[in-house]
């Protein structure tokens, strides 16, 4: 095993250092926006984006985004939050608060296959990753050259039945206090109950097929067999039920009959990486909600 300090992009962004995110979702009624705004401006802050959604205006969940600049915001934070539970009892309010210079560490799971992989690396050494990759763990060793090339620690953890306890121990311990993001980026293994628990809406995966349809393994011979005429691929979070998790985001592309199936697999494997990454980008920015099996994502 290498070691796992977590590489850090140099593209640091200063004009962040003051500005804080705030996540909420209550029942809708009316005055929760006004309140919300008045409540920032009462504390000294400058909202620069607002992003807001109802599910029922009569009587359904409300959901808000606010980004927000505050001068001498280490200090002044603790005191923001403190003062907003009074207006959050008020509204019944679910509510989070998020330093943007605050990067997310992520753990990037793989097994054989490299392109979703390759993209998230290729978008954090751009600097288009607003992230810190704190490892990256394989059953297989394959990808350590390419990985310790970008500087990133590689952890080759080998699974099998027999070893897969043993192994998910080894995980858990390289990941927890490491990681605020697990990114399953085509790893090949089913995530236990147990390791959910510890990263729950946490654990983002790329499946290579449009949910909820062609669910399980080769979605691609599934799909050929059924002649589809779209196919794509899914992004989403992990939870007990296998590929039922919260869908994040989705894309597809129009293929026909000429394709096969290396075509299909060539294809799904562009989307796959595109829609992944984009996934991990929203939650890295703190642009998504969860209530319950659905999103609310503010791209």
């Amino acid at each position: 095993m290498s070691n796992t300090n977590q590489a850090k992009h140099p593209s640091q962004r200063p004009d962040n250092a003051n500005r804080a995110r705030m996540l909420i979702s209550c029942p809708d009624r009316p005055g929760i926006v006004a309140a919300v705004s008045q409540f920032l401006y009462e504390h000294g802050a400058n909202i620069v984006q607002s992003d807001q959604y109802s599910m029922d205006p009569g009587g359904g969940m409300f959901f808000i985004r606010f980004e927000f600049d505050l001068s001498d915001l280490e200090k002044e934070l603790p005191v923001l939050q403190e003062d907003f539970a009074r207006v959050a009892d008020r509204f019944e309010m679910k509510w989070h608060t998020f330093r943007a210079s605050r990067r997310k560490r992520l753990a990037i799971f793989v097994s054989k296959e490299d392109h979703c992989l390759l993209e998230l690396l290729w978008q954090w050494q751009a600097g288009d990753l607003d992230a810190d990759i704190s490892m990256v763990i394989s059953n297989h060793p394959d990808m350590r050259e390419l990985v310790e090339s970008f500087g990133i620690p590689y952890l080759h953890i080998p699974v099998t039945p027999d070893t897969k306890a043993e192994a998910e121990k080894q995980q858990l311990e390289a990941v927890v206090g490491k990681a605020d993001l697990i990114v399953l980026a085509r790893y090949m293994q089913i995530i236990t109950p147990k390791f959910i628990e510890q990263f729950p809406n946490r654990i983002i995966n790329i499946h290579h097929s449009f949910l909820p349809a062609f669910v399980g393994g080769k979605p691609y011979q599934q799909a050929y067999q059924r002649g589809v005429k779209i196919i794509g691929a899914t992004a989403h979070y992990v939870t007990e039920e296998l590929d039922g998790g919260p869908i994040i985001e989705q894309d597809v592309q129009r293929v026909s009959h000429r394709d096969n199936v290396e075509d299909l697999k060539r294809i799904g494997r562009t989307i796959e990486r595109v829609v992944l990454a984009r996934g991990v980008k929203w939650h890295v920015e703190d642009r998504i909600l969860v209530h319950q099996n659905k999103t609310v994502v503010f791209n």
